[in-house]
């Protein structure tokens, strides 16, 4: 069973390598091997990390010592976003990527009324994945480069408002 917990800094080259490791072989069929390159060397990086992690705005799905699962959030404005959430294939289909999200939410302030994602136009698996999860789509940004494997899709939920205690 995988524990799910907040990132700490004896994490970071771990992440590292889970990105090095699972990111690009996931992408590269999706959106090309440059692109997928890319995207970890830009986001998978030690002070991406470093600076997630102390942060605050990472966990991690461990099994066996071994990190399985990664999870980030960030903001877009005013919007929570969750900006990773991979989990390795061996330990997909078990429940754990919903797991990470609800850590994620856990770590929201209770005010957060919503949380959004994004993801490349070509990852239909992770399109699936979150309309599963409640997240609808809201829009689409077309890529910079004109390829439509590359529009990022931006999804959100509505969050449970945090009960409101009457003052005493």
């Amino acid at each position: 069973m995988e524990v799910i917990r907040g990132a700490d800094a004896h994490d970071v080259r771990a992440i590292c390598e889970f990105g090095d490791s699972h990111v690009r072989p996931h992408y590269t069929p999706l959106i090309g091997a440059r692109a997928a390159d890319a995207q970890v060397a830009r986001w998978w990086n030690e002070g991406q990390i470093v600076a997630a992690v102390s942060g605050g705005l990472v966990v991690v799905a461990v099994s066996d010592d071994h990190v399985v699962g990664v999870a980030q959030l960030g903001r877009d404005g005013v919007d929570h976003v969750i900006y990773k959430l991979y989990v390795d294939p061996r330990h997909r289909s078990h429940g754990l990527g919903p797991r990470l999200i609800e850590a994620l939410v856990l770590r929201l302030p209770p005010e957060a009324s919503r949380l959004c994602v994004e993801h490349f136009a070509s990852n239909e698996r992770a399109g699936a994945f979150y309309e599963r999860e409640g997240f609808t789509v809201e829009r689409t940004e077309p890529s910079g480069v004109g390829d439509p494997a590359l529009d990022v899709v931006w999804r959100a939920r509505t969050l449970p408002r945090a009960s409101v205690l009457p003052d005493s």
